[in-house]
C-alpha cells in the first residue's frame, strides 16, 4: 500500500510539473499602441491595458481548470482500479470520468468561441 502511494505522489508531483500554461489571446493590445502613436504619447509606457490584465486572469483560471480536471481524472482512474469488483466505485468512478470531461469540453469550447470570435470583432470594429 505504501508503495502504490510512493507512485501515486511521484507520478502526480510528475504530471502537474508537466502541465503547461494556457496562453490567453491578444485583445487589441496593437490597436491601443497604435492609437497611442497616432495620438502623440510615448509608445513605451510600463502600464497594463485592462486586456492584459483580463488575459492573465483567464491564463490562471485555465491553468486551475486543467489541475482540476487532472486531480479528477487521477482520483476517478485510483478509485476504478481499488474497486475489487465493487459496482459501487466503478460507478462512481465513471460518473466522476464523464462529469469532469463534460466540464473540459465546456471549458475548452468556451475558450476557443472567445479565441476565435473576439479578434475578428476586434479587427471589424476597429476599423
Amino acid at each position: 500500500m505504501i508503495k502504490r502511494l510512493i507512485v501515486f505522489s511521484v507520478s502526480l508531483a510528475f504530471f502537474l510539473g508537466v502541465v503547461s500554461n494556457a496562453y490567453a489571446i491578444d485583445l487589441g493590445g496593437n490597436y491601443i499602441k497604435n492609437a497611442a502613436t497616432k495620438a502623440g504619447y510615448a509608445e513605451n509606457t510600463t502600464d497594463t491595458t485592462f486586456a492584459e490584465t483580463l488575459g492573465v486572469v483567464v491564463q490562471t483560471a485555465l491553468s486551475f481548470v486543467g489541475i482540476i480536471f487532472l486531480s479528477l481524472m487521477v482520483y476517478a482512474g485510483f478509485l476504478w482500479m481499488t474497486a475489487r469488483g465493487e459496482t459501487d466505485q466503478v460507478d462512481k468512478a465513471k460518473k466522476i470520468i464523464i462529469q469532469s470531461m463534460i466540464g473540459l469540453i465546456i471549458t475548452v469550447g468556451a475558450y476557443s468561441i472567445t479565441a476565435f470570435i473576439v479578434p475578428i470583432i476586434l479587427t471589424r470594429t476597429a476599423k
